[in-house]
């Protein structure tokens, strides 16, 4: 336990599966980002991972243009399915603000990279 008292934002955790709609885990990875959600992406086989990373990039076309850019960080996730064990692929989805984006917890310009 931390003694030290942080702040540490709200995650949102998205299944996905082979017949989800891209647009529609889009759609949620945006607003869940524009709220100042962490977005958690599972998927577990193939398909799944397929339509998640199109959702990624789906999601990313949403966001660029009001100065939203986001990241990827792609894991393994050891989970229970029906009593049995499964490997998934998680992504945690994490918002990077462009410069002129003013929110309560965008970073200071010496936390963002130059391009």
């Amino acid at each position: 336990m931390s003694t030290t008292s942080e702040h540490r934002p709200d995650i949102g955790c998205l299944k996905v599966s082979s017949k989800s709609s891209p647009a529609s885990v889009a759609g949620a990875i945006a607003g869940m980002v524009k709220d100042g959600v962490c977005v958690e992406i599972q998927a577990v086989g193939a398909g799944a991972v397929n339509q998640a990373v199109k959702a990624i990039a789906i999601s990313r076309g949403f966001l660029s243009p009001i100065g939203i850019e986001i990241v990827c960080v792609p894991s393994f996730a050891d989970i229970v399915i029906d009593g049995e064990y499964r490997t998934a692929i998680r992504f945690a989805v994490e918002p990077r603000y462009t410069r002129g984006v003013a929110t309560a917890e965008a970073a200071s310009p010496l936390d963002v990279p130059e391009r």
